[in-house]
């Protein structure tokens, strides 16, 4: 669902490569983890965007980075459970009915007014393509993960995006990150949840100009 926001970021990028989770297996953040290093280039600077889930996996990796790695993006995401009172309930999302959720609750968390027609089909059609069982195994790792530790270790700017209509993750996720890396500034941006895919030209906006600055500063 990132072609609109791809599309946004025009030209300027030398390529830009989106790393597809695997939809069969039930792999743990450390795993996930791998497979993102394995697919990040070797031979230019380049810049990191993790978006909701994969947002411990991004801080992870900014933490203990490659060389060419000069700066991370964090589009509405959490470095540690954003539902900690949920917490105790991880095993309960890995019996999760996410095939029979209700298309208008999830109209409503992920795109509130932002939602249409063609949003929802690309959601339906995304969900379909991993297995359920795959889908509750993420769901109760968004419910334990805690990177929180690694926050402090990241040397590269980071550029933290809040949707302001966000209702999944609360603006508390976004100051603990803030709080702890040297190096971070915070864009508000009016959209819901799935900020990439709703307003992908306001969001691309903010990314181009953390790159500008970054590249500015690299030269």
């Amino acid at each position: 669902m990132h072609a609109p926001f791809i599309a946004a970021l025009g030209t300027a990028w030398h390529a830009i490569t989106v790393v597809r989770y695997p939809q069969d297996q039930q792999l743990d953040y450390p795993a996930l983890e791998a497979l993102v290093r394995a697919a990040m280039p070797t031979d230019v600077p380049f810049v990191l965007l993790g978006e909701s889930f994969s947002g411990p996996i991004a801080v992870s990796i900014a933490a203990n980075p490659p060389a060419n790695l000069i700066g991370l993006v964090l589009s509405t995401t959490f470095a540690r459970a954003p539902l900690p009172l949920l917490s105790p309930f991880a095993a309960i999302g890995q019996r999760m009915p996410v095939s029979t959720l209700p298309m208008p609750l999830l109209r409503w968390l992920l795109f509130g007014r932002w939602a249409s027609a063609a949003l929802l089909a690309q959601m339906k059609s995304a969900l379909q393509q991993v297995e359920p069982a795959v889908l509750r195994h993420r769901a109760a790792l968004t419910l334990q993960v805690d990177a929180t530790s690694q926050l402090s270790r990241i040397a590269v700017p980071v550029l933290y995006l809040r949707a302001l209509h966000d209702r999944l993750i609360r603006a508390a996720s976004a100051r603990q990150i803030l709080a702890r890396v040297d190096d971070a500034r915070l864009v508000e941006l009016a959209g819901p949840h799935m900020l990439l895919q709703a307003c992908p030209q306001t969001a691309a906006a903010a990314v181009l100009s953390f790159a500008a600055q970054l590249q500015g500063s690299n030269e």
